[in-house]
């Protein structure tokens, strides 16, 4: 159990304000996560890594020379926002252009994605290269469909090692891809992590037993199989990494035996004694191995088994010298740089101000009135939603839909106090969800309420109007997450909520019953995701436990669609 913290809302901020006063030598801080305390040479790439916290050493502590020039930090398990990577890729970028790389994750995707967006646009040439080294979350014939867990640390290092050796952009992409496809792991955990705050761990794994194919946000196995002595491990572990190395292999590996949080150093040594045997015994030589912690899970017990296939260029960017607060490799030749100039919260931009009439004014109100409705709503429901979510995910959703609700309604207060009417008032409320809550669900539930609020405008809107902006909150999410309707997800509450408001409000019903008919459509569809297998996301690896079990997305989507409804009808909006 994860036993130290103050506010289990503030664990990943604490975290992070002590990571960089004990490391203040090498890394400050920006919006978003942290940075070299040296700027980024002239003409040198930058590589940013990224993704949830909870992972320590991975990602701010491999920040440093010859590694990572920035790190951008989520909250814990969770992707962080598109804002959030742009401002600490902005803040790393210098005039050699920019590399992303971090696990594929949906949330990370899309975010990375819309950073990567945004920088070029302002003329920083920018990659992104998500990492796809577990070999239990997607079949060999799908890999692009695998998710990063321990091999995100050979990408970073090798992409690292690039861009210190004086590598261009297209360079450091290349073998960073390249590293990518070489690299194959295998995990499993004997107990599950929990997060701050909480009671209970995010899965259980039965004595005796262990969960095969976990993933290191808290997802459980795979499947579960019994628990073997260590050396029976280490056969499943190899036999499962050597099962796809390349067709035009190499003989020489590099090896990463990773603990996930509170397996001790001796029994992954005792381990390693093992696994070292076995693929030697396989004919490979082992190049550099590191036994230890590089990419936990909070308090997880278990460990994974990751192997690189090298060439010549890779075992050279494996083998080079790195110097970071948690690891270090070789000795590095110091460098004459300056002193970094941090990004500070202002320099982000300012509310837009407004001039609102009285019924402008009055349908803002109601805008923050139900986002303020929404943010108690989630807040009362935040431990079943983790509940659900962790039965094939990573048990976050909760504490993310509770910290997005009220970055939401700070945000949408704000802006009604600058003037601004009820489109305003929802797209900065989409900005703030999408920037301060970041994951899957923060990005698409900010793109929601961006689109509604550019659809009905800073007047009174009608019927028609907000029809219109349901349905252009539901075409952001299908253009965005790239999911569709069926594979259990919260476009399976969305989609009937959308369709029965349309033909309610058609057929001349006053805007609140219209409302309230389609929140009751959508609670019912809800529910019946219970029976639906999951396509994408973090819980499409373990679509056969989340049978029987609602989307957490869904959920939260439907409940969240019925609160508004209550305010509508308390205010009586009945407009046409």
């Amino acid at each position: 159990m994860t036993k130290l913290y103050d506010d289990p809302d503030r664990f990943s901020d604490d975290m992070l304000a002590g990571f960089l006063d004990a490391h203040a030598d090498r890394v400050v801080g920006v919006p978003g996560g942290v940075v070299r305390a040296t700027e980024t040479p002239a003409g040198k790439v930058a590589v940013v890594v990224g993704g949830g916290s909870g992972h320590y050493p991975a990602f701010c502590g491999v920040v440093g020379p010859g590694f990572a020039d920035g790190a951008v930090v989520g909250n814990i398990f969770t992707s962080p926002s598109a804002q959030e990577a742009y401002t600490v890729g902005r803040a790393a970028a210098n005039t050699g252009g920019l590399l992303f790389s971090t696990g594929n994750y949906a949330g990370d995707v899309m975010n990375f994605t819309l950073a990567q967006q945004k920088l070029q646009q302002e003329g920083v040439d920018t990659r992104v290269v998500f990492v796809t080294d577990d070999i239990a979350s997607a079949p060999a014939t799908e890999i692009e469909r695998r998710r990063g867990i321990a091999g995100d640390f050979v990408v970073f290092k090798v992409a690292g090692a690039a861009a210190e050796a004086g590598y261009d952009l297209d360079g450091v992409e290349r073998v960073a891809r390249l590293a990518n496809d070489r690299t194959r792991t295998l995990g499993v955990a004997f107990a599950g992590c929990t997060l701050p705050g909480a009671a209970t761990p995010l899965f259980d794994v039965a004595d005796g037993t262990m969960g095969v194919g976990l993933g290191i946000h808290g997802e459980p196995g795979i499947e579960d199989a019994a628990l073997p002595s260590a050396a029976d491990l280490a056969r499943q572990l190899v036999d499962g990494v050597l099962a796809e190395a390349p067709q035009e292999q190499s003989r020489r590996i590099g090896v990463i035996l990773n603990g996930l949080g509170a397996t001790k150093y001796e029994e992954l040594f005792v381990l390693w004694r093992t696994v070292a045997r076995l693929l030697r015994d396989a004919g490979y030589t082992i190049v550099d191995p590191e036994v230890g912690e590089l990419v936990t899970s909070l308090d997880m017990a278990g460990c994974s088994l990751t192997v690189v296939y090298l060439d010549e260029e890779l075992e050279r960017l494996w083998h080079a010298p790195a110097d970071t607060p948690a690891y270090r490799k070789g000795v590095l030749s110091p460098d004459s740089v300056r002193d970094r100039r941090t990004v500070t919260e202002a320099e982000q931009g300012t509310i837009a101000q407004g001039v609102a009439d009285d019924a402008t004014r009055a349908a803002a109100d109601i805008v923050v009135a139900a986002l303020s409705a929404m943010a108690a709503a989630v807040a009362d429901k935040e431990e079943e939603l983790g509940r659900i979510d962790a039965v094939a995910g990573d048990g976050d959703h909760g504490r993310g839909m509770v910290r997005g609700t009220a970055a939401a309604v700070d945000a949408a207060r704000k802006s009604q106090a600058a003037g601004n009417g009820p489109g305003r008032v929802l797209v900065a409320a989409g900005e703030a969800w999408a920037a301060r809550a970041g994951g899957t669900s923060g990005v698409l539930w900010g793109a929601a309420l961006a689109a509604l609020g550019s659809r009905i405008g800073d007047g009174k809107p009608d019927a028609t109007a907000v029809v219109e902006g349901v349905r252009a909150s539901y075409g952001a999410l299908t253009a965005l997450g790239g999911a569709k309707p069926g594979d259990k997800t919260m476009l399976d509450a969305l989609l009937p909520f959308a369709d029965s408001l349309a033909a309610s409000a058609a057929a001349g019903e006053p805007l609140t019953a219209a409302w309230t008919g389609a929140a009751q459509a959508s609670e019912e569809a809800a529910q019946a995701t219970a029976q639906l297998r999951p396509q994408v996301g973090r819980a499409r690896p373990l679509a056969e436990k989340s049978v029987g079990t609602p989307d957490a997305g869904a959920v939260s989507m439907a409940l969240c669609l019925r609160v508004v409804g209550g305010v509508l009808a308390d205010t009586r909006v009945n407009s046409r």
